[in-house]
């Protein structure tokens, strides 16, 4: 497998090695993706939820200093009060937790799609390497990362200062305003900084998730040593298999050579067929070719035969027929009549004798 490191990988992954990288979680999955659409989902929910959540949250408010001055102040009150806050924040905050989990469990599935899987968890002691782990922070993988992050937070950046700019003329007026009024222009202006992000952050995602792909893609791909190491994996070594099927044969070969003595016949054509007959009666419906071979294997069946005091006949036309036959078969109908007089002179033979 030396040979490998010096080829290079240009072959398109095989399926099985694809199912091999998703068992292990080494997926094409864009963390870009996931943001985007969290940001730009909760943005949305925030539309709608943002008045009933102010609404809410100065409700608790007034209602606290409403009542702040019959607090006594106590250890015990203290923790009642904190926990008091702490149920109805979570209670106000409830929606855009659950959206969230739910949104990013989603957009995972709709790029990998459904995966469970415990081999990222084992642990490697090859990552404890301090070389190894050094080197990837110089890693092309890495420098790709800062430069997407530092792309990423200067375009952000610089849309948010472009959005305040365009309406710093009109935060002048903000000293003529009440605080509400005040309050209403900041968010306003929060809200453009927001909708432009997430439209900024979905094409970044766009562009993203087609690198991850491609990424991938290249990082699957295979030599042509791993291609042919990979069919045999899958098919099983040539080798080994044609050594099973050669074993196979041998075993059935002497199962059959094993027959011949037990035969009442052996058909012959002169020069390259022999079809050994057996008919046991009361055993057999008819007669059945137990043995047959051409050739160096027809010669040993009649070496066999002579052995044993298993008669000859020959009969071209029939051997010729009995030797299309498979091992086991019975004759059929149309070689009843010239299988019956063979083995009635075989019969007769035997009985003169």
């Amino acid at each position: 497998m030396a040979e490998d490191t010096n080829q290079e990988r240009t072959e398109q992954a095989t399926a099985k090695r694809r199912q091999d990288f998703r068992e292990k979680g080494d997926v094409a999955q864009s963390k870009e993706v996931n943001t985007a659409i969290i940001l730009t989902t909760s943005l949305l929910l925030w539309f709608f939820y943002g008045p009933t959540f102010w609404m809410k949250l100065s409700t608790l408010i007034t209602g606290l200093w409403g009542h702040v001055g019959q607090y006594h102040v106590t250890t015990v009150s203290i923790w009642a009060l904190a926990f008091f806050v702490i149920q109805k924040m979570a209670l106000l905050l409830a929606p855009m937790l659950i959206l969230a989990v739910i949104v990013s469990f989603f957009s995972s599935f709709l790029q990998i799609g459904w995966l469970v899987t415990s081999k990222p968890l084992i642990p490697d002691l090859a990552k404890l390497d301090p070389i190894k782990g050094a080197a990837k922070f110089f890693s092309k993988r890495s420098m790709v990362e800062v430069v997407k992050s530092l792309l990423k937070i200067s375009l952000v950046g610089f849309i948010a200062f472009q959005t305040v700019k365009a309406e710093f003329a009109g935060a002048l007026v903000l000293v003529d305003m009440d605080l509400y009024e005040t309050v209403r222009y900041i968010a306003t202006v929060a809200a453009k900084v927001m909708v432009k992000t997430c439209a900024l952050l979905i094409v970044l995602a766009l562009l993203d998730y087609a690198f991850v792909r491609w990424e991938m893609e290249q990082k699957m791909k295979m030599t042509k040593q791993e291609q042919k190491e990979e069919m045999k994996e899958s098919d099983g070594d040539p080798y080994v298999k044609s050594r099973i099927r050669s074993i196979q044969q041998q075993a059935a070969r002497k199962r059959m050579m094993a027959e011949v003595p037990k035969a009442d016949v052996v058909v012959t054509n002169p020069t390259h067929i022999s079809v050994a007959l057996a008919y046991r009666r009361g055993e057999m419906d008819s007669p059945q070719v137990v043995a047959k071979g051409a050739d160096l294997l027809a010669m040993r069946i009649r070496e066999i035969a002579k052995e044993h005091g298993v008669p000859l006949v020959e009969n071209v036309p029939v051997a010729r027929a009995l030797h299309k036959l498979d091992i086991g078969a019975s004759i059929p109908e149309d070689l009843f009549k010239a299988v019956a007089e063979i083995l009635a002179y075989v019969y007769n033979l035997k009985g003169h004798k």
